[in-house]
C-alpha cells in the first residue's frame, strides 16, 4: 500500500514540474513576443551635402533621428576609403536611421535644404568635384514622391536666386567611412566650427535663409498651421500662458530665445534670471532693434506690452522691477519662445552669437 501511494506522489511530482516548466515556457515565450511587437520601427534616409562632416550634427539634433553615419556612396567601386573614394567616382554622404513616429521623412529633406546650396552643381562651397556634390537618395517610391514634391516647393518658394539641381536618384550601396570622421563635430569642435566658418558654408546659408525670412509673410491660415493653440494664442491674439506651466520658465541650459514665428533673435539665458514669477524673465533684449513696446491699457492697467519687430508677435510686457544694471524684467511667454541651444548655434544660422558662449 505504502508502494503504491509512493509511486502515486512521484506520478504527481512529475505532473506539477511539469506544468511548472510548461508555465515558464509560456510565459518566456509571451515575453519574447510582447517583446517583439513593441520593437522600434525604423527608416533610413540617404542625403550627399559635400562635406559629411557638416551634414551629420544638424540631423542628429532631431528627436527621432537614431543614427547619422558619414560615408561614401555612388561610385564603381567596394569599400572605398578616403584615400581613393574621389577616384572610384563615391560621393560623400550620410545614411540616417530614423524612427518614423518621431520625426517624418518630410522634415529631413526640410533640414536638408537648409544645410546645402542645392543650385551648385559643381560641389559645395569651398570643396569642389563630383565627390562634393548634393544629391537625395530615395529607398521607396514614397520617398521620391516626397523628395520630388519638396524639391518643387523650393523652386517656388524662390528661396535660392538659381534653379535647384540638386538630383533625386535611387539609394545606392552605401560604405560607412573611416571612425575618425564619425561625429566629427564632437571629436574635433574647434576645427569644426573653424572649417564650417571657413569654407563659406556657414555664410552662404545664413545669407540665403534671412533674406527668406525677410520676404515671408504667413497669412493666419498659415500660421495656425504651423503653431500649436497656445503659440497661436500668445502671439497672434496677445494671450498669456498660465505661470510655472510652461516650457522655458525654469530652462537654464545656455543658448538664444527667438521668435517662433519669425525666427529673429530676441532673447539670450545670459541675461535670464528667476524672477519667482513662474514666466522667463530677461534683463535686457539680446537685439535691441527686434524688440518694439506697445502701451496696453487692457485689464484696467496701464503696462508696456513687449512684441517683436519683424514677426509682430506678442511676446509679454516690461516692467522697472527687474535685478540691476538695468532695473528691468521683461517677463515673456514661452509659447512665443523658440530655444537655440549654444552648441546649435552655428548650425541654425545664429553664429555671430556663439562668441558669447565659448569659455
Amino acid at each position: 500500500m505504502k508502494t503504491l501511494w509512493l509511486i502515486l506522489l512521484v506520478l504527481l511530482a512529475f505532473v506539477a514540474v511539469g506544468t511548472f516548466i510548461s508555465g515558464k515556457f509560456d510565459t518566456k515565450q509571451a515575453m519574447s513576443i510582447e517583446t517583439s511587437s513593441s520593437q522600434m520601427i525604423t527608416q533610413k534616409a540617404m542625403f550627399a551635402g559635400g562635406c559629411f562632416w557638416c551634414m551629420e550634427k544638424p540631423f542628429e539634433i532631431l528627436d527621432g533621428v537614431i543614427s547619422v553615419t558619414s560615408g561614401y556612396a555612388g561610385g564603381a567601386t567596394e569599400n572605398p576609403t578616403y584615400e581613393n573614394y574621389l577616384s572610384g567616382g563615391h560621393v560623400e554622404v550620410v545614411e540616417i536611421v530614423f524612427d518614423p513616429s518621431r520625426v517624418t521623412y518630410k522634415e529631413l529633406l526640410d533640414v536638408f535644404w537648409r544645410q546645402v546650396d542645392p543650385t551648385d552643381p559643381g560641389g559645395q562651397f569651398v570643396d569642389r568635384g563630383h565627390g562634393y556634390i548634393t544629391g537625395i537618395y530615395y529607398l521607396d517610391d514614397e520617398q521620391r514622391r516626397l523628395a520630388e514634391e519638396s524639391k518643387k516647393e523650393m523652386d517656388e518658394r524662390g528661396v535660392f536666386d538659381k534653379s535647384i539641381v540638386t538630383p533625386i536618384i535611387p539609394a545606392v550601396p552605401f560604405y560607412a567611412a573611416e571612425e575618425y570622421h564619425q561625429d566629427y563635430y564632437k571629436k574635433n569642435p574647434l576645427r569644426y566650427r573653424y572649417y564650417r566658418s571657413g569654407s563659406g558654408r556657414d555664410k552662404f546659408l545664413k545669407k540665403v535663409w534671412k533674406e527668406e525670412k525677410k520676404g515671408k509673410k504667413s497669412s493666419k491660415n498659415d500660421l495656425k498651421k504651423m503653431l500649436t493653440p497656445l503659440q497661436y494664442k500668445v502671439t497672434q491674439q496677445d494671450g498669456t500662458e498660465p505661470a510655472y506651466n510652461n516650457e522655458y520658465w525654469e530652462n537654464k541650459k545656455p543658448g538664444i530665445y527667438v521668435d517662433v514665428v519669425s525666427g529673429e533673435p530676441l532673447f539670450s539665458s545670459l541675461d535670464k534670471y528667476d524672477s519667482k514669477t513662474g514666466w522667463p524673465s530677461f534683463k535686457r533684449p539680446l537685439v535691441d532693434r527686434n524688440i518694439t513696446e506697445r502701451i496696453d491699457k487692457g485689464f484696467f492697467m496701464t503696462r508696456t506690452e513687449v512684441r517683436s519687430k519683424k514677426g509682430d508677435s506678442h511676446l509679454g510686457h516690461l516692467f522697472d522691477d527687474g535685478p540691476q544694471p538695468t532695473g528691468l524684467r521683461y517677463c515673456i511667454n514661452s509659447a512665443a519662445l523658440r530655444f537655440v541651444s549654444a552648441e546649435n548655434l552655428v548650425e541654425e544660422g545664429y553664429g555671430e552669437f556663439a562668441g558669447s558662449f565659448e569659455k
